[in-house]
Order: structure tokens, then sequence, then C-alpha cells
């Protein structure tokens, strides 16, 4: 069985109990909960805190296995600190024997389904802008934007550059399509292709290069659904584009 459900920004609790997840009763460490980036289980600055050690405990002793692409939301400079395994065909950072990153660009095979990941988006919460910690008028930008309530995000503490993809990510993504002749079963990210996202919020979102990417992908991969999140919202965007937020739905 696969599972696949959008952003969770750390928050387990309500989505993840017997009661809201019964079909956890009947899964094994051979069945996936895969999650549409924004896991949040890997946050907090330096290193693994009380609470998030809780959690990542608290899942790898599930019945089942849990994946995640990244989100734009995750600390990358500990995220990417996980040692990368190979892992069913692609690469995978991992958090826990049964708590896997699906690293970008990579196809997996499960269950003799391919499935390709790529993780990241941009931030939109962050008209206020992205403070540094040594400017030396921090405090005071950052009481400025707060009277304001202005939203922004602090470098290496709540944003990093790398929730973009990287040219290297990119072309690793298509070189490894290549090996299966740009036939998937199912595409999981944490955005969408630009088109998609033009037609679910218009203006509100602006295009970038990840977003451009995967309207490559769009165009140029054979595919049978695509599984999204980042949107905060649930809908069949297509017959074959999904946007998932707290729904649980399954793949396989």
């Amino acid at each position: 069985m696969i599972y696949i459900t959008g952003d969770t920004h750390g928050s387990f609790k309500h989505r993840f109990n017997m009661e809201n997840f019964p079909e956890q009763k009947e899964m094994t460490k051979d069945d996936y909960v895969i999650i549409c980036g924004d896991f949040g289980g890997v946050w907090d600055v330096g290193e693994e805190s009380k609470n998030e050690k809780h959690w990542l405990d608290w899942f790898e002793g599930r019945s089942y296995t849990l994946l995640f692409v990244d989100g734009n939301h995750e600390n990358f400079d500990r995220l990417n600190d996980y040692p990368v395994k190979e892992w069913h065909g692609g690469k995978v950072h991992e958090l826990r024997p049964h708590i896997l990153h699906l690293m970008r660009g990579q196809v997996f095979e499960i269950d003799d389904k391919k499935i390709f990941t790529f993780g990241g988006a941009s931030s939109h919460d962050i008209t206020g802008g992205i403070l540094e910690t040594d400017d030396p008028n921090f405090i005071q930008k950052k009481k400025k934007l707060n009277k304001e309530y202005k939203p922004y995000r602090i470098n290496h503490i709540s944003w990093w550059e790398q929730e973009l993809a990287n040219e290297d990510e990119m072309q690793e993504g298509k070189d490894n399509l290549r090996k299966y002749d740009y036939t998937v079963d199912y595409i999981i990210t944490h955005c969408c292709s630009s088109s998609t996202q033009d037609y679910l919020v218009g203006s509100w979102y602006k295009t970038d290069r990840e977003t451009e990417y995967l309207e490559y992908i769009k165009n140029n991969v054979n595919y049978k659904k695509w599984f999204f999140g980042h949107y905060h919202d649930n809908g069949n965007v297509s017959d074959k584009e999904i946007l998932i937020y707290e729904q649980m739905v399954r793949a396989l």
C-alpha cells in the first residue's frame, strides 16, 4: 500500500493518529506513507531537539515506512547532513531506518511502480524580506517588521536558499528520467508546474526556475498521476494532477 498526504509542517498528532488514519492497522514496513513536502520534522536549528526526537522515534515505531519529499519549509542545513543511501533505485537521506527523505530528481521503483520525486518550492510568506543575523541592524529591522505585521524569514533559521532546486539537481532529474524513457507511474513534488500554478492561484504566486522546470516535466514525461502539496488545499486539478493537503489518499 502507498498512501499520500500533503504538508505537515511538523504537526503530526491529528493526521496520523489511529482514529483519523485507521488504515495503518493493516500496514507493514513494506507499506508507505509519502508526504508531499514541508515535512517539518527536521526544523530546529542545531541538533535534533527533544520534540523532533519524540516524533521521529514515534514514526519509526509506526507499522509503515514514512517517506517525504522536501518542501520550502525544511531546515536544509540539517536535512542535508543525514547520510545519503541508495534505496529502491534512488537516493535518500535516512533520518531513521524507516523515515526517508526522497531526494530531488530520483526515480524509485516500489511494488513495480516507478515514482519520480522532486522537492522544493519558493517561500511566498516573505514580503518583509530575508533577514541576516549578522546584519548590524538585524534587531531594528525585525522589530519594525513585527510592528508592521509583515511576514519575513531569517536566513539559516527559518529560510534556506536550498528551497529551490539548483541546476545539478534539475539535470540529475532529466538524466534519471531518460533511463526510463521519460515514463513513470507517479510524480511526487511539493510545488507544481507554472501552468498548473497559474490555474490554481493566478498571480498570487510567481513562477520561478522550479515551476518552469516542472513545466518541462509536465510536457515531456508520460505519467499516470502527479501528487503535489504546497498550496494548502485539496482537489483534483485534472484527471492526472492532484493537489493534496490534509487528506490521506491511497495511490496503490
